[in-house]
């Protein structure tokens, strides 16, 4: 039945899975955000709770690097305030992409049940060949 479609219908069904698709990718970088700031809070929780004596190492590469106590948790910190605003970024961008997809899936509705043509204008217009 596709194959039916005006051209209109299957340019706005393509649309929506373009619109899908990046539904489909925010929601996997919102994701992964949440996982790393989950992990990140944890890391920062269980600083607290050690010793600003206690010898700290950091991951860089393959490496492991000696770091200050202070230095350890203002990165961890700054790392957990950064995702927090990525997270929030990703959940406005997942809410804007499933309002368009809505709309999109709505006028392709109304096409698709108005026939074949051009809308909800009513009789008149600048109608013309």
């Amino acid at each position: 039945m596709q194959g039916n479609l005006p051209p209109e219908a299957q340019e706005k069904l393509e649309e929506l899975q373009d619109l899908q698709e990046t539904a489909q990718s925010v929601a996997a970088q919102k994701q992964q955000a949440e996982s790393t700031l989950t992990e990140s809070k944890t890391a920062l929780e269980t600083l607290e709770d050690v010793d600003e004596d206690t010898a700290m190492y950091r991951e860089i590469g393959e490496l492991l690097v000696e770091t200050e106590y202070d230095e350890a948790y203002d990165d961890l910190e700054e790392k957990v305030d950064t995702l927090e605003v990525r997270v929030e970024q990703l959940q406005k961008q997942e809410e804007r992409v499933q309002e368009q997809f809505e709309d999109l899936q709505s006028e392709l509705q109304q096409m698709l049940q108005g026939g074949a043509g051009g809308g909800p204008m009513g009789p008149g217009g600048a109608g013309g060949a």
